[in-house]
């Protein structure tokens, strides 16, 4: 690839599109092709800059990002598609670099890379190390909780929270949605987690504009590791396989009890990782009974979740990022 790589955003005017254009000009590292405002939605204008690029991010709905790709001619032309539309599609590769530690590799070399959503990659990332470690059976039944900022609703959901004089404003600073039990991330959150049954998976959308934490409840009963149906304790036997599984992983990290063992009340701030690229992974235990235990995962819905992943992808892809894994170094067991 000569000069800078090129990158048209084919949907720039949404949220995560808008947000991955300007880290990309922050950069400094790649080319954006733009189209004027009055030609976004030329059928023949999209047409050109998507087969004039070297590697196109889609930020549309599923349907027009289908559109897209079919759009696409130019066999040298890559993708990278932050919609739902083909996080589980064969011949697509998950653009999760930490999920596992060839998976950088396989996004390097990947032609068509699916950005994860918010949501599947928090699941993912609990769930995923426990399946490769044989601590979690692919056909266990599990749940899932997550609160989210109303960012990760889109625009719609944005003004519906932010603008009390529009046409559905929304008074509540918390609800619960995804009662149907059909929330699009589930395929990909079973998939790429290795599992067999769908979880049951509870989303919910709290008053705070970005930021989000899903949750993981086990009982022992539910583990398959002898170690674990042995006990004494779930805690360090997960500690330790998070650290192994993410060891040496600049975004994603292992957040120890320790950290919290001087607390006189235990708080996760779902905001606390807002405006960075990082995901931390939390084991909390009952520790009077030794059996259940809590597994939770906290990043940024608009970063980690969406477009700082989105910009991650794409330096990867281009072969221009840092390494994802370190090439020496401890496991990231963070203190505090």
């Amino acid at each position: 690839m000569m000069g800078q790589p090129i990158i048209f955003i084919d949907g720039e005017a949404g949220t995560t599109g808008l947000k991955l254009a300007a880290l990309i000009r922050e950069t400094g590292q790649f080319e954006l092709l733009t189209l004027p405002l009055d030609l976004r939605k030329s059928a023949e204008k999209r047409r050109e800059a998507l087969n004039d690029c070297d590697i196109a991010v889609l930020c549309l709905p599923d349907e027009a990002a289908r559109e897209s790709v079919s759009l696409i001619s130019n066999r040298n032309v890559r993708v990278l598609d932050a919609s739902v539309a083909h996080r589980v599609s064969p011949g697509w590769t998950y653009g999760f670099p930490e999920m596992t530690v060839g998976q950088q590799k396989c996004i390097c070399e990947a032609r068509r890379v699916s950005n994860p959503g918010c949501f599947g990659i928090a699941a993912v990332s609990l769930i995923r190390p426990l399946t490769d470690a044989g601590l979690i059976a692919p056909q266990q039944s599990l749940s899932l909780f997550g609160i989210s900022g109303y960012s990760g609703g889109g625009r719609g959901l944005i003004d519906a929270f932010e603008d009390s004089s529009g046409l559905d404003p929304i008074s509540s600073n918390y609800y619960v949605y995804g009662l149907s039990l059909q929330h699009k991330h589930l395929p990909e959150i079973t998939l790429h987690s290795g599992l067999k049954t769908p979880p049951v998976f509870v989303p919910s959308v709290g008053r705070f504009r970005q930021g989000m934490i899903v949750m993981l409840p086990l009982h022992r009963s539910q583990t398959a590791h002898p170690g674990a149906r042995a006990g004494p304790a779930l805690l360090p036997l997960f500690e330790a396989t998070y650290a192994a599984h993410y060891r040496g992983a600049r975004h994603v990290r292992l957040r120890t009890a320790a950290s919290f063992r001087t607390a006189v009340t235990l708080r996760l701030d779902p905001e606390a990782l807002n405006d960075t690229n990082d995901l931390e992974v939390f084991v909390f235990e009952d520790a009077a009974e030794e059996g259940r235990a809590l597994l939770v995962a906290r990043l940024d819905n608009l970063g980690k979740g969406s477009s700082m992943a989105a910009l991650q992808n794409l330096r990867i892809m281009c072969d221009l990022s840092e390494p994802t894994r370190l090439d020496s170094g401890p496991p990231s067991l963070q203190k505090n």
